[in-house]
């Protein structure tokens, strides 16, 4: 969220704007509400909310905001996802992955509802690693799987989302789909970059924080289902994070095909364990 200019606010606006600009300056320190609110001239509990008031979000999450995107910059300038997270003042890996998605996905039971009242588009591509089904909803893809047939993958979408509408994509009318599913397959097939496209994530709150980690594994880089669980500040999930992986439904995209058993054993993988080799190789070569 961006700043207001300090122009024609009120006195209390002004020092609120002064607030913000003091949090933005020092994201990576801890700062209390005592002490934002000397700035202002407010108690804790009266800075509170009339920060709120005027920003729509607290000033720790306003924080929170300026150290997500001090994150994301770092990520992009190259920096280790250990380094970026530190750097940008989140001080330990399980705030990252833990308070961003406790509130983020469907509970157990929306999830078992069967995605009821969406419209699921699809389309099917022959690719180096088998036929492909992407699926899509207005949020983002919700699902990249890989088989046999193109029958057997839209049979797959039926049973995964019973109650959702599903469409067969045609360009002209869902044509970022064709460009994702395009764009997917000049990556597998072809070398070209990855490509960057909106996800939407269905799974529990859990499951979720275990695929934006996988996010962050870097092509070429691989994890024990051990370290993923560490990472993440559940370091005793390890199973559940093995179950993660395995209902992960947006294939590649959400890379579970870089955590390994702690052996160094491929483990599983809901494709396949031949594809799991192959995209391990191909990143391996890439790199």
């Amino acid at each position: 969220m961006s700043i207001p200019p300090k122009t024609k606010h009120s006195e209390k606006s002004n020092k609120l704007i002064e607030v913000a600009r003091y949090i933005e300056a020092h994201a990576d320190n801890k700062l209390t509400l005592a002490q934002l609110g000397v700035i202002a001239d407010l108690s804790p509990s009266r800075l509170q909310r009339s920060f709120k008031e005027l920003f729509g979000i607290s000033p720790k999450h306003f924080q929170d905001e300026i150290r997500m995107r001090k994150f994301k910059r770092s990520l992009k300038d190259g920096e280790s996802v250990t380094d970026a997270i530190y750097s940008s003042g989140f001080g330990s890996i399980s705030r990252i992955y833990g308070e961003a998605t406790r509130n983020i996905g469907m509970s157990p039971k929306a999830y078992r509802a069967g995605a009821q009242g969406e419209t699921i588009n699809y389309a099917c591509r022959s690719t180096v690693l088998g036929q492909m089904v992407m699926a899509a909803t207005e949020k983002g893809v919700c699902s990249v799987q890989f088989g046999d047939t193109q029958a057997a993958l839209v049979s797959l979408l039926s049973t995964e989302f019973p109650k959702a509408t599903l469409v067969h994509s045609k360009a002209q009318n869902t044509p970022e789909l064709d460009a994702w599913i395009t764009a997917l397959d000049n990556y597998l097939s072809h070398g070209a970059p990855k490509p960057e496209v909106p996800l939407d994530l269905k799974g529990t709150a859990f499951q979720i924080k275990v695929w934006k980690f996988l996010l962050s594994i870097k092509e070429g880089d691989v994890m024990s289902y051990g370290e993923v669980a560490e990472q993440i500040g559940s370091a005793r999930a390890v199973r559940a994070v093995g179950t993660a992986c395995g209902k992960n439904r947006i294939g590649v995209l959400i890379p579970c095909h870089r955590v390994l058993r702690s052996d160094g054993a491929l483990g599983g993988y809901r494709w396949g364990l031949d594809r799991k080799k192959m995209l391990l190789a191909m990143e391996q070569q890439t790199r």
